[in-house]
């Protein structure tokens, strides 16, 4: 700690979920030692990152290309059990077995320009002074709640997924479900099992995806989703750009006329939703499975937003500011691709740290 009670570290984490984690294990594999030269800060109450958070009808065994953490297999876990249990308990293992120590519950309020080239990072637990910052903040903070007109007249239960309780809670209840995505596509086959009647409407038509989804696929899906990122554009999904896929319990749904996908409604009334063309359908709840944005605002006072609105990322490394690093941010969300950000944005601070120059942009 210096004169100013500012506390001295070469790294700081911001994030303890799969990219924080990642990247906290490829710190301690090159050397550096927690507390003495970087510090992990998560401001989630326990280990499990945004898996926590989950509702207790995700059952591990219906989670989707879940890719354990590098160094430490995920094995043996029971796929009845709630998903935020099991990895979280999985995350409290991995974070002991490799020494982190991650701080917690540790709120990040805003990272500025410091002296003698370093970044001041303000938290709930003090200001750390550092040379470069790993951005792992992912997206559950940020939940995405578009607004239509009449929203406000509606006179029944307005809930974002992040709120989501589990199907019991909608029993007897006319529900509809806002959103094209994995997400929305679960709380609709569990609620209609419970409902009185449920509605799915979405901005676009859903993709299905029929086959195995291989590498070379994956590629293009991840292509897709790191070309906006050099453009600085906000991200999207990499699942926005893989499609829906369509197994057997989504074909049961489809035929039972539970995946009866109608079109973005155009209005919210006070008993409902309704369509220009005259249509209208009565609620008592309205379920927007609408998605997340990058929760990156503590990182505003550094101006690294472009015109389009996102941070422009080549790999890892945000293009205006070299020191810091964005992993589990767009083409790296998903969670193998986060532990692949992981390593990739330690190797370019250690060279960073080094005072080695930066690789040529691809």
């Amino acid at each position: 700690m210096n004169d100013f009670g500012v506390r001295d570290v070469d790294v700081v984490v911001v994030g303890a979920g799969q990219a924080g984690l990642s990247a906290a294990y490829h710190l301690r594999r090159r050397g550096f030692e927690p507390e003495r030269d970087f510090v992990v800060l998560d401001h989630a109450p326990r280990p499990g990152g945004a898996w926590q958070f989950r509702w207790p009808s995700l059952t591990y065994g219906k989670v989707h290309g879940m890719h354990a953490l590098p160094g430490m297999e995920l094995t043996g876990a029971d796929p009845a059990r709630p998903s935020s249990d099991v990895i979280g308990e999985y995350f409290s293992s991995y974070e002991e077995a490799f020494d982190l120590r991650v701080h917690r519950p540790v709120d990040v309020q805003a990272v500025r320009e410091g002296p003698d080239g370093r970044l001041l990072v303000e938290s709930s637990e003090g200001t750390f002074a550092t040379r470069a910052l790993i951005n792992a903040t992912g997206t559950w903070d940020r939940p995405f709640l578009p607004r239509y007109p009449g929203q406000e007249t509606f006179r029944g239960r307005q809930l974002h997924t992040v709120a989501y309780p589990g199907p019991e809670a909608f029993a007897g209840q006319r529900v509809v479900v806002v959103g094209g995505g994995a997400s929305g596509t679960q709380h609709l086959m569990e609620i209609a099992e419970v409902a009185a009647a449920t509605t799915w409407v979405t901005r676009r038509e859903p993709v299905w995806r029929e086959g195995p989804f291989g590498e070379e696929q994956g590629r293009a899906a991840v292509a897709l989703v790191e070309e906006r990122v050099r453009q600085g554009l906000p991200p999207q999904s990499v699942v926005s750009v893989t499609g829906l896929p369509l197994n057997d319990t989504i074909r049961r749904a489809r035929e039972r006329g539970i995946l009866d996908r109608q079109p973005m409604f155009d209005r919210i009334t006070p008993t409902g939703v309704a369509w220009d063309d005259g249509r209208s359908v009565d609620a008592d709840v309205i379920l927007w499975a609408t998605g997340f944005r990058a929760a990156i605002d503590h990182l505003a006072p550094l101006r690294l937003r472009e015109p389009g609105g996102g941070i422009q990322v080549d790999g890892t490394r945000a293009v205006r500011d070299a020191r810091i690093h964005l992993v589990g941010y767009g083409p790296s969300a998903s969670t193998i691709g986060a532990n692949r950000a992981g390593r990739s944005a330690v190797t370019e601070i250690r060279r960073l740290l080094a005072g080695q120059p930066e690789p040529v942009p691809a």
